[in-house]
């Protein structure tokens, strides 16, 4: 295996890390005391609550919902008590409104929650159904509602299904361990997507530093006919969509475009996870895997976690701490969001938690561009963060969208290619908010 693997243009090779989890079992964390469920987990409009303080809740019942179609449902993840509704702070930075149960640790589930029979017996409308009614979203991080994803136009013609098995950020393992630990689900939930999108050809893509994971499913795939592995170069970011996509079939996404132009549409691996325990349990999207790790953390662990579970929790269930802990992170180190507090919940997007020490954190300053280009000869958009990130910074984002601001997957590479450690992707960032702002008022 290696030769012939697949990759992109452009990316890096940072350090991978991953040798703190890549062999350790998943582990179920102990259901806490409290849940925080955010009603904004997911790109697109929030939910709105459907339960009161002080009504009993039981696993698996809705509990905010919405009437966008970019949007998607919330479940509890424990039975108790409704203690709170109101506004805590999520992963994302924001305070967002949240539902808070008091768990009563009987985790009795909810009447609404039964197994939907065999995918063969299932049409297409009805698995799309079961994936929007239990809250499925992408998992990778991104958190697009996966019905959404799945409805293309129907003058989008799609053709290929890839799931994302890649998992290139740095540290992270859960998806590594699914591929290990659950090849049977990965798969069911990947043909139920064929049903739905009415494609006759899936690909996992995987990158070869995941050698036993390419064994496990290919050894999955001995009687499939129509799902195949596609062996990738390990190389960041070579999980973004566009990227994979390259690697996978050399076909270019336009700029401003999305998969579907050029007919293909990508899962993550979670997320397929998620879609078979839905059709085969019944079960809504109410728990995780999350990758625990890093040098600030005494035992880094795969966990699968409830939804709503505080980043605290597990912290303490992978022994706590180590004296020298200086930075919290929702995600991996490239593409990650560092928090000011570890009572933030676990959410659908939450694929790991990272913490880091003194040694690991610090960065180093900040000085003047010198102009030296390996911004643009890295990254895998072929931008020129530079220019995006000079006019950003002057506050002219006219210009800084003349220059594909908005084709910028904020992975991360220019920054940590960049001798003079700029601030590229975080001014980058800004200036999508800014170009997307200015969009929604005109």
């Amino acid at each position: 295996m290696g030769k012939n693997a697949l990759t992109f243009k452009g990316g890096i090779h940072p350090p991978h890390h991953k040798h703190y989890t890549e062999t350790k079992a998943i582990e179920i964390a102990p259901i806490p005391d409290e849940v925080v469920i955010p009603l904004s987990q997911h790109i697109g409009a929030p939910c709105d609550p459907v339960v009161k303080v002080g009504e009993e809740v039981k696993v698996g019942q809705r509990i905010g919902e919405s009437k966008g179609f970019v949007s998607a449902p919330v479940h509890a993840s424990v039975s108790g008590i409704v203690k709170k509704i109101e506004r805590r702070p999520s992963p994302g930075g924001a305070r967002v409104l949240s539902i808070i149960i008091q768990s009563d640790k009987k985790q009795t589930i909810h009447e609404s929650v039964k197994p939907h029979g065999k995918l063969d017996d299932l049409g297409p409308d009805k698995i799309k159904e079961i994936i929007q009614q239990s809250g499925i979203t992408g998992m990778g991080g991104a958190g697009f509602p996966t019905h959404v994803k799945l409805s293309p136009p129907e003058d989008k013609k799609i053709n290929l299904l890839i799931i994302n098995g890649a998992e290139c950020e740095p540290f992270l393992t859960s998806d590594h361990r699914a591929m290990l630990e659950m090849p049977d689900k990965i798969i069911e939930g990947t043909k139920a997507v064929m049903k739905v999108l009415g494609v006759e050809k899936a690909v996992i893509g995987i990158e070869n530093n995941k050698l036993d994971a390419i064994r496990t499913i290919k050894v999955m795939l001995k009687e499939e006919d129509s799902i195949s592995v596609a062996e990738l170069k390990t190389k960041y970011p070579q999980g973004g969509e566009k990227s994979l996509i390259y690697a996978v079939t050399k076909r270019e996404v336009p700029s401003g475009g999305l998969p579907m132009d050029v007919g293909v549409v990508v899962q993550n691996i979670g997320t397929v996870v998620a879609i078979a325990n839905a059709i085969q349990k019944g079960m809504p999207l109410v728990e995780r895997v999350v990758t625990v790790t890093g040098s600030g953390i005494k035992e880094p662990k795969n966990v699968l976690a409830k939804i709503g579970t505080p980043f605290k929790n597990l912290v303490d269930f992978c022994g706590g701490y180590t004296e020298d802990v200086a930075k919290v992170i929702n995600g991996g180190p490239m593409m990650g969001i560092a928090q000011y507090t570890d009572n933030v919940p676990v959410i659908k997007g939450t694929s790991g938690i990272l913490i880091l020490n003194h040694k690991d954190a610090d960065r180093e300053e900040t000085s003047n561009c010198i102009r030296c280009a390996k911004c643009v000869d890295h990254c895998p958009c072929g931008l020129q963060p530079l220019m995006i990130s000079k006019n950003s910074l002057m506050g002219r984002f006219d210009e800084a969208d003349y220059y594909h601001a908005m084709d910028c997957i904020e992975c991360g590479t220019c920054s940590f290619v960049c001798p003079s450690r700029r601030p590229l992707v975080d001014s980058i960032r800004m200036a999508k908010k800014e170009i997307v702002s200015k969009k929604k008022k005109s």
